[in-house]
């Protein structure tokens, strides 16, 4: 154990590519949570959409994921890092320029081709980045490291959800109006509104991709490391070592549960805030809470990586998943500002659950790991299929967010937060299956 103490996280030699790669971390939070906001974005700009319809928005977002992820192993595999890198960001780029003529056409579907291309994109780069920082350094000190780089992710999604509350939620035009006045409007005026509405959520993804290619530049002129792994076996070999890891195979499963859990919660947050200003008259702004809650993601990244010096990070995953459990039945049972403090000091919990899962699935393989990193970006589809169920709870009693009261008490909204607390129970689970086999601390 006094290893760990003495090997440095980072090595000198390493640095500078941890800290290259690290932006990408940032780069696809970036995505993640300027995309968030768009669920509830697209309701009111096109109001025809039901809530299972507007939850799409994540389906095509993080769809990409699991369609990508193996092919971008294979490429990895075959070429470089690197080369996986530039296409990833290639994707990246392009997709974010489509939304240039899905506003103009003001075709729903183009948008969400435009977002799928873009997860194909984050598809490569997580597939490439993951793995890459496991073996940037010492094997005892590969959760830490992988922690430690993900910790930049909060940073990146803290961004992108200024520039959605700051450029496109508070300029629509369709936030001036109630439903009920919306309808009331002229043809014309309905056509003038959506016109603008969907021109102003297509500029920060334009500003994004140009983003995105000047790191595409730097990166091109950037030495990276070809292959990290000198042995190399089969992807059928491969494939059936994973399948024969049941520390792998439950990790997949703990990570689809996870990464459900975390985009319900930053998803539906705007939704929650929305009965709560309906049910008590008041005008908070969801955009302000959800950068609270990843306020608290990064202190808990940051804390978690810290504790993980001299607490096994399977132990990392019970306390951690236990503390969410709570606070989700907070959320679900408490009303009002009560609940949306639990609701947002779930995030706190969350921190350190994707790299550490990751790191213990991945723990001591070899060459596998790069298909094995596949399994694991694919396992990001819970966030694609979670927000279609949660979106269903909330269309029980009608388009609203408490037509129905479970219980005689519980809002439809609040109640729909019972799948976050199972998918954290399920992170809890899967911390106490690998408390024997994870070594590290």
């Amino acid at each position: 154990m006094n290893l760990t103490k003495k090997t440095p996280v980072v090595s000198k030699e390493t640095a500078f590519q941890f800290i290259i790669i690290t932006i990408l971390f940032a780069l696809w939070g970036i995505a993640n949570e300027l995309t968030a906001p768009m669920v509830s974005t697209f309701k009111k700009v096109m109001p025809e959409l039901s809530n299972l319809q507007a939850s799409f928005v994540q389906m095509a977002f993080y769809f990409g994921y699991f369609f990508m992820a193996f092919p971008a192993a294979l490429f990895i595999r075959k070429y470089s890092y690197k080369s996986g890198i530039i296409l990833g960001l290639i994707l990246y780029a392009t997709g974010a320029f489509l939304f240039y003529p899905a506003a103009h056409y003001q075709n729903y579907t183009f948008f969400l081709v435009s977002l799928w291309v873009i997860t194909c994109g984050l598809a490569f780069l997580e597939t490439t980045s993951n793995p890459l920082i496991l073996f940037l350094g010492n094997s005892e000190t590969a959760t830490q490291r992988l922690n430690l780089a993900q910790a930049f992710n909060p940073i990146g999604a803290i961004t992108g959800l200024i520039l959605a509350q700051e450029l496109v939620i508070g300029n629509i035009k369709s936030n001036n109006y109630t439903p009920e006045t919306f309808k009331q409007l002229s043809s014309a005026d309905l056509a003038a509104i959506r016109e603008n509405d969907l021109g102003i959520i297509s500029i920060p993804y334009i500003g994004l991709g140009l983003f995105v290619l000047l790191i595409l530049i730097i990166i091109i002129f950037t030495k990276m490391p070809k292959a990290i792994i000198e042995e190399k076996i089969s992807v059928s070999d491969s494939i059936k070592k994973l399948l024969a890891n049941k520390n792998y195979i439950t990790g997949v499963i703990a990570q689809a549960f996870y990464v459900g859990a975390q985009i319900l919660c930053w998803t539906f947050m705007y939704q929650y805030v929305d009965n709560i200003n309906a049910t008590y008259n008041l005008n908070i702004t969801a955009t302000n809470y959800n950068i609270a809650a990843m306020l608290l993601f990064l202190a808990g990244r940051w804390i978690g990586t810290a504790m993980m010096k001299t607490i096994n990070p399977s132990k990392m995953l019970i306390y951690f998943g236990i503390g969410g459990i709570i606070c989700a039945a907070g959320t679900i049972i408490l009303q009002g500002i009560p609940g949306l403090i639990s609701l947002i000091s779930i995030s706190i919990f969350m921190s350190i659950m994707f790299p550490t899962i990751y790191g213990i699935a991945l723990k001591d393989m070899g060459d596998e790991a790069k298909i094995g990193s596949s399994g694991l970006v694919m396992a990001i589809v819970g966030g694609a299929l979670m927000p279609l169920l949660q979106a269903s709870i909330l269309d029980w009693g009608g388009p609203g967010f408490s037509d129905l009261k479970i219980f005689g008490f519980i809002p439809e909204v609040n109640f729909s937060f019972i799948l976050p607390l199972l998918c954290l129970a399920i992170v809890a689970f899967y911390g106490y299956l690998t408390l024997k086999t994870s070594k590290n601390n």
